[in-house]
């Protein structure tokens, strides 16, 4: 069955107007990558409402392949104008920027189109190799294990949430209060609808998503009084930057493997293995190495994790329906919007659309590099493009694509209120993403619990049943995970004490 699979998702990646789209993504995902402030999960929640009339399969891969752009894309910003275009291309201006201040702005593009192209379909082939191991791993989960992994992806607040973990907690519980507004999900009753018949609905979650990323984002942007450097000039040799990376095979590799690692941790991201890859090599190669000051393997590592991030976060993304980031999150919101659920039905019959997703991020990468080299010379053209036109346009967009998923005006306004309460929560540092594992993961957790007791007759020790060790073992690591941020410092004192 994966044999045939992997055939039918090959010949469906390759198709038109499949193929089209993914170039499409791409193209818009490197553009927007390179807009300081803009970045992935902006332009895929723009466009997530835009892909409604089209089939499931092409409008995921229009999605993943923004994402995968805009990890490239934001070094661009990085290395011209020392200000990075995503959170994740933040490692790559402490030795982008200087390099091109040298006059070698061309070898350092260079060495980052290499990179990220080069780890990123590396790590696609990984993925279509170990999928016959997710796919058996997959089948074993029920209702039951598919509630424990819900609350395990929100009881991750713990650990995403960035700072105070009683504010993660608390936006979380936001995310999740949002979700049951409207009709319940296993019994007749409407939930905060407040007698409104448009709220029995709920809140489209996709608007929910719009609002937090793309519209509190611009307003976020509107407001920024920093202004990034003048863009160096586009001097140095391409060739040098292409043949620069094969003289670091190690730390192209190794970049690689932190990156899909990383990225197949939930509520990790493309911003946590960057760094981590770029710390590991400073670390390594201190004896010789120059960091931030232009040394090349300070673009290689963070640049050779970044796309290898994008493959491994579909794994708990497509297997579990946990998202590990803001872009992941909105690419789940896909799945769901287009009627697919994560799990048994992706690893199943609908085996041939995970497959397509895993060609489709091969044969991006290596579209990136033909893109990526051509640009080179014009890239500063990007990163001159207005945000005082940038911002109404987002803005606009944002409105018109969240009226546009059911012709509702609460989801309209949804986006405004929630763009200005997830601006608000990112000032006074509220966790967005622990918001986003609220919101989605929520419903999920509430259905598979209800179906959990209906095969249980209503008994609760269905969910620490020891004749069910995959059951007891995710019950265990929840614990683990919750207590874990509470218990650790203590156990950190007690073993340094021992020692």
């Amino acid at each position: 069955m994966a044999v045939g699979s992997l055939v039918e998702g090959i010949q469906i990646a390759v198709s038109w107007p499949v193929i089209g789209w993914m170039a499409a993504g791409l193209l818009a995902g490197i553009v927007l990558g390179a807009l300081p402030g803009i970045g992935s999960p902006v332009g895929m929640a723009i466009v997530l409402p835009l892909t409604v009339p089209l089939d499931p399969t092409p409008a995921l891969i229009l999605l993943i392949s923004i994402y995968s752009g805009a990890m490239f894309g934001g070094s661009i910003a990085a290395i011209l104008l020392n200000a990075p275009g995503t959170e994740s291309a933040a490692a790559t201006t402490l030795d982008g920027y200087p390099m091109a201040k040298k006059g070698l702005a061309k070898n350092a593009l260079a060495i980052a189109t290499t990179a990220s192209a080069l780890n990123g379909f590396v790590a696609a082939i990984l993925l279509v190799l170990i999928s016959p191991v997710l796919i058996e791993v997959v089948l074993l989960f029920g209702s039951v294990e598919y509630f424990l992994l819900a609350i395990l992806g929100i009881s991750l607040i713990t650990i995403v949430a960035d700072g105070s973990i009683v504010k993660g907690i608390v936006a979380g519980a936001f995310g999740f209060m949002i979700s049951t507004i409207g009709v319940a999900i296993m019994a007749p009753t409407p939930r905060y609808a407040f007698g409104q018949l448009a709220l029995y609905e709920g809140l489209n979650f996709v608007a929910a998503l719009i609002g937090m990323f793309a519209f509190a984002e611009m307003m976020k942007l509107a407001v920024q009084d920093q202004i990034a450097e003048d863009a160096v000039g586009i001097t140095g040799s391409i060739t040098d930057g292409i043949k620069t990376v094969f003289q670091y095979p190690k730390t192209t590799i190794k970049a690689g493997m932190i990156g899909m690692l990383i990225g197949a941790v939930p509520g990790s991201g493309a911003t946590t293995s960057t760094f981590v890859a770029y710390a590991e090599e400073a670390r390594s190669s201190a004896a010789d190495g120059i960091f931030g000051e232009g040394d090349p393997r300070g673009i290689i590592a963070p640049e050779g994790a970044n796309n290898p991030t994008v493959s491994g976060s579909l794994v708990p993304t497509l297997s579990f329906g946990i998202p590990g980031s803001g872009s992941t999150a909105v690419f789940l919101g896909g799945i769901l919007m287009h009627g697919l659920q994560p799990g048994p039905q992706l690893f199943g019959e609908q085996l041939h659309i995970t497959y397509a997703l895993f060609v489709s991020v091969f044969l991006g990468n290596i579209l990136i590099l033909a893109v990526g080299y051509s640009v080179i010379p014009y890239a500063s053209a990007i990163t001159k493009i207005d945000t005082d036109v940038i911002i109404p346009m987002v803005i606009v967009l944002s409105f018109i694509g969240a009226f546009s998923l059911r012709r509702n005006w609460f989801d309209a306004f949804g986006v405004l209120a929630l763009g200005i309460i997830g601006y608000y929560m990112v000032k006074y540092k509220y966790s967005v993403i622990a918001f986003v594992l609220g919101i989605v993961l929520g419903p999920i957790a509430e259905e598979n619990f209800f179906r959990s007791l209906q095969l249980s007759g209503g008994g609760y020790g269905i969910f620490v049943d020891p004749s069910r060790p995959l059951t007891l073992s995710i019950s265990i690591l929840i614990i683990v995970v919750l207590i874990g941020p509470f218990v650790g410092p203590y156990v950190k004192d007690a073993v340094n004490n021992l020692r």
